[in-house]
């Protein structure tokens, strides 16, 4: 008997909660991608941090999946993103901007469409997004694309609409733009970045696929040591 899909999410959701990211893959890649869109949309913005970034790393792997083989049913997906984190849809857009970056970490044709996107969330003459939750998560979406494709986030002006989150009134929020801003080398963020190395607020990163808990102080100085080389 074929499964439902209200099953197949159920399944999904509890695989993603109980089961290490490895096996996470291992057992996503027996599905059709586009079987697994729903339930990782939920997954994305539940409270548990395990569930939510399973499911963000998962749908980084899925989107990309999906964009080989249909490239348009992706960008579906990308728009779907992008109406999440409207106004008008209602909802709140939870885990959204951390979702919508790992696709674009993990694709190199979604990257290039959509990453002024991206950046745009971080524009007042943009999509800006007001709530520090969501702040925080475009931030450490930031981060993650200067991992993989900094020269793209340059092409967009990312370290200037970064630079002003340094003043950020949410410590994890300015933690996480200083992390961007030192993994981009941008040496106008030293100054303001030097305030922070003592900042004891603790939190969660999710880097390497793996969680840890990090403060902001710490960060601060992760920063200052990657802008060193270039501040000599």
């Amino acid at each position: 008997m074929a499964v439902s899909q209200r099953g197949i999410k159920k399944g999904i959701l509890a695989l993603l909660g109980q089961a290490e990211l490895e096996a996470v893959f291992t057992a996503l890649a027996g599905y059709p991608p586009e079987k697994l869109l729903n339930p990782l949309f939920s997954g994305i913005c539940s409270g548990s941090e395990k569930i939510k970034w399973n499911a963000v790393s998962a749908m980084g792997a899925t989107v990309a999946r999906l964009a080989d083989q249909d490239m348009e049913a992706a960008r579906i997906v990308m728009r779907r993103f992008m109406w999440s984190l409207n106004d008008e849809s209602g909802g709140i857009g939870w885990g959204t901007p951390e979702a919508m970056a790992e696709c674009l970490a993990c694709h190199g044709d979604l990257a290039r469409e959509y990453t002024k996107i991206l950046v745009s969330f971080m524009r007042e003459d943009g999509f800006y997004l007001e709530l520090p939750a969501l702040q925080r998560g475009l931030m450490w979406g930031m981060g993650r694309l200067a991992q993989v494709r900094p020269e793209l986030l340059r092409v967009w002006q990312t370290p200037r609409y970064l630079l002003p989150y340094l003043d950020s009134e949410d410590p994890i929020v300015r933690a996480l733009a200083a992390r961007a801003l030192g993994q981009l080398l941008v040496v106008e963020a030293a100054a303001k970045i030097k305030q922070s190395p003592c900042d004891t607020t603790e939190f969660s990163l999710y880097a390497e696929h793996r969680l840890t808990t990090v403060t902001a102080g710490q960060l601060a100085r992760e920063a200052l040591a990657a802008l060193a080389p270039v501040l000599e």
